[in-house]
């Protein structure tokens, strides 16, 4: 027999996987594993946590807790979870998972003590349950059910929703599923360290509360998890149960943020990469390591979770002092900030050298932050702790003789770990400038690495791709040139003349000459306007002096307006006029920089010596190089425009100096690095030629032309599976694509131009078809939609293609259709769209519903035809229209009609006729009115509501109809009490 891959062919994957880690699983059988710990525990399905099983833990893993004191402990616990606001309650919590929570109890002379108890055993971690299981439902406001959640001790502590690419769903859909969960039932995620999003070939995951730009993939493992599958191996290595306990207890920071507290889990680079550095604490053999993670990749977060770790695990380090060193202000500035609004306890600041010296000598177990520059003055041997590790950021710009040698001396006996993108090696300016050399021991590159390639394919940077602009056309007047060069330096011999011109004229002379500034800027102006204002990203301008960077600032201005272009470096008065006028202090360059970073002006920074290192800036996308940088300097250049924002397919370096002319000798890197660090174009465009095929490919045999037959023909295929979801990411990729190659001739001249105007036509149409979106067009980027505009009659589709309209109004509009499988798709988003909001206010809702589904499954796996799935869907759409009919016909309320409803149809055998049913329901709402105080936020959700419902319920239903075989039924209960407040009585 074959089975239609679905959600529950990956459901039942993850628990087998889950399984053979250390998980006792329910539900691989295909029932629903959730009941089985429910029957076994007694859960009710308001609940979240298991608590007869975390009360047996808290017995078992704590000497002062017994079965007599035990149920005290519990119900005060119970009352942690009352939470107005999630993140709130999810930092409390989280106190409670790791630290413990106090408790009274009594001593045998009848004294109390006050105690901690545990909820979670860390240090014999087998003496905990762990159990994964899958359709955890939880009523509250309304009902949700997750695919699989997992338990310590019955504390839910990862929440999973997993989708089917053959279902035409993915892990963003998951994304937006447990996001909505979170608003949905907050309770559930109080207890939370973070969730999961799956599909049938990727997994994201994301802490509480995370947004959905922070699901992120688990791309490595240890040795005992690597698996050629990268799903298995992701949730082998997430989620075992050694790895997820280290999780909790070691690695969660909470950030204080303007719009609310933001909970922090590492990276997986960032957990490895930190636990290799206590292994070589612990280990004690080697004193030195670097971390090489590519730029953009939170190194200074892998930094803190490493002093973190380090103050508070006695197992690694007893008493330690760490520092951490950075070379700037600028940046101390940055990491003070930060420290400022973590949940980092111990730390200080070195304040001056004396104070730096002070901390030194003390040597208190603490973090210490501080600059490079500050241990100028620092006597040696002052080591006041013996257990010192150094953790030292961008650490090859401050290996200098002095300043390195300084800290040696000060700190002599210390571990030392060098952070960095841009390693520098052998073969540069300096010999004695070797970070490889500096922070690793003999044999050894890197303790650990992350590569440019890596953040590539995990999303958290972007490829670059740069032009060259370095050749001009020059016409020189070599006689009026040598005329003038000897009247002016009539007095010098010719030797003179030669070693001044060898020492003076350079490439930041020629990046001075007006004739090239010039023609530089024109070729900015047109650059910018036609491949990076059109979509809302900007530009930075980088130069080799001052006095160009001013050249190059005035003419800009003049272009395009004083507040769209400023002007970044330092001057004083004693410089030029020309240098002078754009002086600016550091409040100034703060303001500048800030206003840069958001939608608006500035959209042309240019810029000398500055915001090459440390900016992130997810706007810029466009750096006109003009400066002639190498190795990890050209690096920190590039990474300044491989910050991933929204729509943003690639990075820029638009070059004039010819830097990347020879990419061999500008950047001296493994082969990998020099790959992927930065792309010719011509790639760049080779991509988007293989995008229009792959797209174009799905509409193989139907006519490319501008007819309303072709259109419904093209929007019918990609209508169903598995075109479909092929179409919607194809396409989103060739907007992206196209939008950061034109313009460009080849566009036009190999017929890239028409393939894309001809398939922009066919997604707005599919669009209206499947969106019921009024605008669909204003989704699209902002060059897309020139194209359209220009090119496609909008209105004529938006005729043949109406807006959503649920009714029989609707369905006549359909009726003019030709094509059944638009007919289809459009019947079904519209019910499924007045259907979703409504599931729980009646039982004939949810039916209806999961007939929907039924359908466009058997539809899309084309087991029925489109002219059979458009007939059923109609039936349904009529029986949806029908509910509020036939409350009305009855005389009922929502709510009792709700009650009724599921008396008659679900519990048909549980009551003695319709007029005892109408009788119980009318009884239900009425109490519900007079009992139940509804006059304050949150009253839906409040545990008093849910309580007063149970025991209307029970007066009602029991006392006065003699029903108590209903009240037993957890499910039956739920059902109720989720039509009272959802139909709000």
């Amino acid at each position: 027999m074959v089975s239609v891959p679905s959600e529950y062919g990956v459901e039942r994957s993850i628990l087998s996987w889950l399984d053979g880690v250390g998980w006792v699983t329910h539900g691989q059988d295909g029932d629903r594993g959730a009941k089985t710990l429910d029957d076994a525990y007694g859960r009710d399905s308001h609940e979240v946590i298991y608590w007869n099983l975390l009360a047996e833990q808290v017995v078992e893993i704590n000497d002062a807790v017994t079965e007599e004191n035990v149920e005290k402990f519990i119900s005060s616990l119970k009352r942690d979870l009352d939470a107005e606001n999630l993140m709130d309650g999810n930092r409390e919590f989280y106190q409670l998972l790791t630290k413990g929570k106090t408790f009274s109890v009594q001593r045998d002379d009848g004294t109390s003590e006050t105690i901690y108890v545990d909820l979670i055993d860390y240090e014999n971690p087998e003496d905990n349950r762990f159990h994964a299981v899958n359709q955890f439902s939880v009523s509250r406001e309304t009902t949700i059910r997750p695919d699989v959640n997992l338990f310590v001790n019955g504390i839910p502590l990862v929440t999973m929703e997993l989708k089917s690419l053959a279902q035409d769903n993915d892990w963003h859909d998951a994304v937006s599923d447990l996001l909505a969960y979170q608003e949905d039932v907050p309770r559930l995620f109080v207890p939370g360290l973070f969730n999961v999003a799956a599909d049938t070939m990727e997994l994201r995951y994301g802490a509480v509360g995370a947004p959905k730009e922070f699901y992120e993939p688990w791309n490595d493992a240890p040795a005992t998890f690597e698996d050629d599958n990268e799903m298995r191996q992701a949730v082998t290595a997430l989620c075992n149960p050694s790895t997820l306990l280290d999780l909790v207890k070691h690695f969660v920071f909470y950030e204080r943020r303007a719009g609310g507290d933001a909970k922090i889990v590492p990276r997986y680079m960032q957990y490895y990469a930190v636990n290799r550095i206590l292994d070589r604490v612990d280990e004690g053999v080697h004193k030195r390591g670097l971390i090489w993670h590519t730029q953009g990749s939170g190194k200074s977060f892998t930094m803190l979770y490493a002093a973190e770790n380090l103050l508070k695990r006695s197992d690694v380090a007893k008493n330690p002092q760490v520092f951490i060193i950075v070379d700037t202000d600028k940046l101390n500035s940055q990491m003070r900030d930060q420290l400022a609004n973590l949940s980092l306890e111990r730390w200080t600041e070195a304040e001056s050298i004396d104070h730096l010296q002070e901390l030194i000598e003390r040597g208190q177990s603490e973090l210490v932050l501080t600059t490079i520059q500050k241990f100028e003055n620092v006597d040696p041997d002052v080591q006041g702790n013996d257990e010192v590790v150094v953790m030292s950021d961008e650490a090859h710009r401050f290996m200098e003789a002095d300043l390195g040698s300084r800290l040696d001396a000060a700190l002599p006996d210390c571990y030392h770990f060098g952070f960095t993108g841009t390693p520098v090696r052998e073969g540069e300016k300096h010999e004695d400038r070797n970070t490889f050399q500096e922070f690793s021991p003999e044999g050894e590159d890197y303790l650990h690495r992350y590569s440019v390639k890596q953040g590539i394919e995990d999303g958290l940077i972007l490829p670059v791709y740069f032009t060259l602009r370095h050749e001009m056309e020059w016409e020189i007047d070599e006689t009026g040139l040598d005329e003038e060069f000897e009247s002016e330096f009539q007095r010098m011999t010719t030797e003179q003349k030669r070693e001044f011109i060898r020492d003076n004229v350079n490439a930041t002379t020629l990046a001075e000459i007006e004739p090239r500034v010039d023609r530089a800027v024109e070729e900015i102006d047109q650059h910018y306007d036609q491949h990076v204002a059109p979509n809302g990203w900007k530009g930075m301008v980088v130069t080799p002096s001052r006095r160009s960077a001013a050249m190059y600032g005035e003419r800009l201005i003049e272009r395009r307006g004083e507040d769209a272009v400023d002007v970044l470096y330092t001057a004083t008065k004693d410089d030029p006029d020309i240098i002078e006028q754009f002086h600016t202090d550091s409040e100034e360059r703060d303001r500048i920089v800030k206003e840069f970073k958001e939608d608006g002006n500035p959209e042309l920074l240019v810029v000398h010596n500055m915001l090459l290192t440390g900016f992130d800036a997810p706007i810029l996308k466009t750096m006109y190089l003009d400066r002639n940088l190498k190795n990890h300097n050209l690096m920190q250049a590039i990474a300044r425009t491989n910050r991933p924002a929204e729509g943003k397919e690639n990075g820029e370096i638009v070059d004039f100096q010819g830097v990347f002319e020879n990419i061999d000798e500008a950047l001296d890197y493994d082969a990998e690095t020099k790959e992927y660090a930065a792309r010719d174009k011509d790639e760049l465009f080779d991509d988007l030629v293989d995008q229009v095929e792959s797209v174009m490919a799905i509409f193989d045999g139907i006519p490319k032309a501008d007819t309303q037959e072709a259109t419904y023909e093209a929007v019918s295929r990609v209508s169903t599976h598995p075109e479909r979801r092929e179409f919607k990411q194809g396409f989103r990729r060739l907007e992206n694509l196209y939008e950061a190659v034109a313009p460009d001739g080849r566009l036009v001249s190999e017929g890239i131009e028409d393939d894309y105007k001809w398939l922009s036509r066919v997604h707005v149409a599919f669009k209206r078809t499947t969106s019921g979106d009024d605008d669909p067009e204003e989704d699209m980027r902002e060059k897309t939609r020139e194209i359209i505009s220009d090119n496609v009659e909008i209105t004529k589709i938006k005729d043949e293609f109406p807006t959503y309209k649920l009714g029989e109004e609707y369905l006549e509009d359909v009726e003019d259709l030709d094509n059944p499988g638009v007919k289809a798709s459009q019947i079904a988003h519209a019910t499924r769209e007045h259907l979703h909001p409504r599931e729980n206010q009646n039982p004939r809702y949810k039916r209806l519903s999961e007939r929907v589904t039924d359908i466009v499954e058997r539809w899309q796996n084309e087991q029925i035809s489109d002219p059979k799935a458009v007939e059923a869907l109609k039936s349904v759409e009529d029986a949806v229209m029908s509910v509020e009919e036939d409350a009305e016909e009855e005389g009922m309320d929502d709510a009792e009609f709700a009650i009724y409803t599921h008396l008659t149809e679900e519990t048909p055998d549980a009551v003695e006729s319709e007029e005892q049913a109408e009788e119980i329901a009318e009884e239900i709402v009425s109490q519900f009115h007079d009992r139940v105080d509804r006059d304050y936020p949150g009253w839906k959700t409040n545990q008093q509501t849910i309580s007063e419902i149970e025991r209307i319920l029970l007066d009602v239903i029991v006392n006065q109809h003699d029903l108590g075989h209903l009240i037993r039924d957890d499910e039956f209960v739920d059902a109720l009490r989720n039509y009272l407040i959802q139909n709000h009585g």
